[in-house]
């Protein structure tokens, strides 16, 4: 406990920093006294606290900060970051109008072969990527729908000038995954490194807007839900 509390100390005070190659179990023994196990298991404790990663072979380095987010409301990724001080950014990789297949129709409400546009996204705060996003959204609620349209303005932003359309209610499932090849190259990450799988259903009502399907950097990303 003593030697965790002294590397966070270390860590929140700029001495070890993000990325930042920490000493080997040996040299640490050797700095304060200390058994190899106990080494050990205060990295174990730090490792899975998220203060810090390990790469086999190479070593143990201090994790880059996680981005919390709350699940006790309706949130954007954009105000979530402008909240936390960072500025949002999004790049559309791909924009298409398709006919939605049987799975995809029964997801969401819609009959088969109905018109859906699909978006690939990748979300980045402060120019780092965060997020690989593919959202389908039912074409007729959205006629006209552009690629230049959600490069430049938030999707829910874009539902409200452009179409009068709010979301009123989101419901989303969380679980672990991870990252496939193509995901990967664009998040920085290495194929089948950890991450979380986000399934968004975003309504208007009852009405379906929006089918979500979010892959989250496992190490960028923590959440919190208010349980009363």
């Amino acid at each position: 406990m003593q030697l965790t509390q002294v590397l966070v100390k270390k860590m929140n005070a700029g001495q070890y920093r993000e990325y930042e190659k920490l000493p080997s179990e040996r040299e640490l023994c050797g700095m304060y006294e200390l058994s190899r196990i106990t080494v050990r298991q205060a990295l174990q404790e730090l490792e899975r606290e998220g203060y810090i990663y390990k790469e086999h072979g190479k070593g143990t380095f201090v994790a880059p900060k996680s981005y919390n987010q709350r699940l006790v409301k309706l949130y954007s990724f954009t105000e979530e970051m402008k909240a936390m001080g960072k500025e949002p950014s999004t790049k559309v990789l791909s924009f298409q109008r398709l006919a939605v297949n049987e799975r995809l129709a029964e997801k969401m409400g819609l009959d088969d072969q109905e018109d859906a546009y699909q978006v690939t996204r990748l979300r980045l705060a402060d120019g780092e990527p965060l997020m690989y996003e593919t959202s389908y959204l039912p074409a007729r609620l959205f006629p006209n729908l552009t690629e230049k349209a959600l490069t430049y303005r938030p999707m829910y932003d874009v539902f409200a000038d452009d179409y009068q359309i709010t979301v009123t209610k989101a419901v989303e499932r969380f679980a672990a995954t991870a990252v496939r090849a193509q995901e990967g190259a664009f998040l920085e990450m290495r194929e089948n490194q950890p991450a979380m799988l986000i399934k968004r259903f975003a309504y208007q009502n009852k009405q379906l807007l929006e089918y979500t399907v979010s892959v989250a950097r496992g190490d960028k990303f923590d959440y919190t839900v208010e349980l009363t």
